[in-house]
C-alpha cells in the first residue's frame, strides 16, 4: 500500500499544520521560493516515490496562490507520486462558472482544466460557490461542508425565535439546509447587482420583525451583499443578526464595513487566513473535517458519511 504524505503549499500553512497535527503525522517538506521577477520554483525535499501526496493549498487571490498549487502538483508527478491530491480548502474563480453575458470566460472550468492537466488525481475543497463545478472535473471530486461545524454551534447557543436567511436566491439551497438542521424559518432577501461588487437590496422574502436571524453564505468578499443585508434585516425588525461564512476573502473595506454594521457575530472557517482581526469576527477550525476527508480518501472509505448526507439530505435539501 501506498504511504500517505501531507504537503502544504504558502497559502494557508497554519490550516495545513492544523490538518496534520489531526492526521498525527508530521507536514512533509516542500521547498518553495520566488525568482526575482516572480517565477515560482518548488521542490520536495522528501521522497514521494509511489506514495499518495496530499498538497494542501487554497487558491484565494493573489493568483500566484493557483500558479504554486499547479506547479507543486507538476512537481509530485515528476517526482514519481503514485497519486496526487489537490486539497483546495477555497476554490478561486468560482464566481465565474457560466457564461452569463457575452464575451466572458468561464473560469471555473478553465481552472478545472488547469489543475486536472497539471496531474492531479484527485480533488477536495470546501463549500463551492457554484456546486456544479464539480461537473467540471473528469477526475474523482471531494466536496466538503463547513455547515457541520456551524450547525453545532449554533444549536449549542440554543437562540429562540431564528429566522435562517440567504442573501440572494444561489444561496437558497445552503440557507434551507440550515434551517431544516436548527428548525428555524427560512427567508430570502431578493437583490439586483447593477455591476461586480456592488449590490442594490430589493425586498426581504419572510417575516423577521422580532426574531434573531442568522445569514448563511460560502464567501464574504467586499463585504457589501453581507453588511446591506445586515441592515435591511435592522430595519425590516430584526433583534440580533448572526452571519456565518466560509470563507472569509473580505477584500478592501470589508472588515470595516463589518465593524461598522449591527452585524452581533460573524462567524467563518480557517480556510483562508484572516489579513485582520475583528471583535466581532470569531474564526472556527475546519482542519478536522479536511484530515478525516484525506484519512478516510487514503484508506477508500466513505466521505459522504462525514456529513450524514444519505440520512437528512442535509448538503442537498
Amino acid at each position: 500500500m501506498a504511504e500517505l504524505k501531507v504537503f502544504s503549499g504558502r497559502a494557508n500553512h497554519p490550516l495545513a499544520e492544523a490538518i496534520a497535527k489531526h492526521l498525527k503525522q508530521p507536514l512533509g517538506t516542500l521547498d518553495i521560493a520566488d525568482f526575482s521577477d516572480g517565477e515560482i520554483w518548488a521542490k520536495f525535499i522528501d521522497n514521494v516515490r509511489g506514495a499518495d501526496v496530499y498538497i494542501i493549498q487554497p487558491t484565494h487571490p493573489p493568483a500566484e496562490n493557483l500558479m504554486e498549487l499547479l506547479i507543486t502538483i507538476d512537481a509530485a508527478k515528476r517526482a514519481s507520486a503514485h497519486r496526487v491530491m489537490a486539497v483546495i480548502p477555497y476554490f478561486g474563480y468560482a464566481r465565474q462558472d457560466r457564461k452569463d453575458q457575452p464575451r466572458v470566460a468561464i473560469t471555473a472550468k478553465l481552472v478545472a482544466n488547469l489543475i486536472t492537466t497539471a496531474g492531479a488525481d484527485r480533488v477536495i475543497t470546501m463549500d463551492l460557490h457554484a456546486p456544479q463545478i464539480q461537473g467540471f472535473f473528469d477526475i474523482p471530486f471531494d466536496h466538503l461542508y463547513s455547515s457541520i461545524v456551524f450547525v453545532d454551534y449554533y444549536r449549542k447557543k440554543k437562540i429562540r425565535d431564528l429566522a435562517v436567511v440567504s442573501p440572494d436566491v444561489g444561496g437558497i439551497k445552503m440557507a434551507r439546509a440550515y434551517a431544516k438542521r436548527l428548525d428555524a424559518d427560512l427567508v430570502l432577501i431578493d437583490k439586483r447587482r447593477p455591476r461586480p461588487n456592488e449590490v442594490e437590496l430589493m425586498n426581504i422574502v419572510g417575516t423577521v420583525e422580532d426574531k434573531n436571524v442568522l445569514i448563511v453564505d460560502d464567501l464574504i468578499d467586499t463585504a457589501g451583499t453581507f453588511t446591506n443585508a445586515v441592515s435591511a434585516l435592522k430595519k425590516a425588525g430584526a433583534k440580533n443578526i448572526y452571519g456565518a461564512c466560509t470563507h472569509p476573502i473580505l477584500s478592501g473595506k470589508a472588515m470595516e464595513r463589518i465593524n461598522a454594521s449591527e452585524i452581533t457575530t460573524l462567524l467563518v472557517t480557517d480556510t483562508i487566513t484572516l489579513r485582520e482581526k475583528s471583535p466581532k469576527v470569531e474564526v472556527m477550525s475546519v482542519a478536522k473535517i479536511f484530515a478525516e476527508a484525506i484519512q478516510r480518501s487514503f484508506g477508500n472509505k466513505s466521505i459522504s458519511s462525514l456529513f450524514d448526507i444519505d440520512k437528512d439530505k442535509f448538503t442537498e435539501s
